[in-house]
């Protein structure tokens, strides 16, 4: 069993740091150079077909994680009964990882909202007229939307750190 937990923990691992890494590439890298007046004409293309692309790759990495941790969480003897029955906050590590939890669950919402409906709109919107005040407005809750979820995955990252490291005192 402790291969086996090894080796989920670092698929685990792998998929958060592909997950965090690709929205930090994203934010600190392909959006800046898209916002250089030599990719204006084509910054609309790249966006829709990167974004098309890492949505398909984040959400793979997002069911790994649900997959791995519940996993994880199982060998290390934390039970979905613990935080329906109020036990897991007597237990700083149970305490930790539901923080954990909570913002694995806001992160799901925010994602499906960002991927599935304003991110599309946003695109769409920009390709079609570029200039509108409604295309503005959805490339701006856009990114709002992704800096959110950005934020909300360092914070689960911190939970993680904690989680390993012995909880919450």
């Amino acid at each position: 069993m402790n291969t086996l937990y090894l080796v989920s923990v670092w698929i685990h691992v792998l998929a958060a740091m592909t997950w965090v890494g690709g929205m930090a590439f994203l934010v600190f890298v392909m959006v800046p150079i898209l916002r250089l007046p030599e990719y204006r004409e084509r910054a609309s293309a790249l966006v829709h077909r990167s974004m098309i692309k890492f949505r398909l790759v984040g959400w793979i990495c997002l069911a790994t994680l649900i997959v791995t941790g519940s996993f994880n969480m199982w060998v290390r003897g934390l039970r979905w009964s613990a935080f329906l029955d109020g036990s897991a906050a007597l237990n700083p590590v149970a305490r930790a990882l539901g923080y954990k939890l909570v913002l694995v669950a806001v992160v799901l919402a925010v994602s499906a909202v960002h991927d599935f409906y304003i991110g599309p709109r946003a695109t769409r919107l920009w390709q079609q007229a570029p200039d509108s005040q409604e295309a503005t407005r959805f490339r701006k809750r856009a990114a709002m939307f992704g800096r959110v979820n950005a934020l909300l995955a360092l914070a689960i990252v911190f939970f993680a750190v904690m989680l390993v490291r012995g909880g919450m005192a």
